[in-house]
């Protein structure tokens, strides 16, 4: 999976916006984080703590979660070596979770 395809799935959200700059895009929905480029390889998708721990104890090659990261409702994807299926089920869950906050 690249960027192209992280483009794609969250821009086919309903209300998805592409903001950033090249080297660190994002994808927001009601001016709310969906994702984010962290690097060439990673992107930090929002999630909650429940999902979060899920995602990563079902797919542990494509998800985790950085020590910066434990206090936030954040999970990092595996763009190069992780599973497209659940990266993209990670975006739409993200868009779900955004949408009702």
């Amino acid at each position: 999976m690249d960027l192209d395809d992280v483009a794609a799935h969250a821009e086919s959200l309903t209300g998805v916006k592409r903001k950033g700059h090249p080297g660190r895009v994002a994808w927001y929905v009601d001016n709310r984080l969906v994702a984010r480029q962290e690097d060439e390889r990673f992107l930090l998708v929002r999630s909650d703590f429940d999902a979060r721990e899920q995602l990563v104890a079902d797919h542990p090659g494509t998800f985790s979660v950085a020590p910066p990261l434990e206090a936030h409702m954040k999970v990092l994807a595996d763009l190069e070596l992780g599973d497209a299926d659940a990266i993209r089920g990670a975006i739409t869950a993200a868009w779900e979770l955004q949408r009702r906050s």
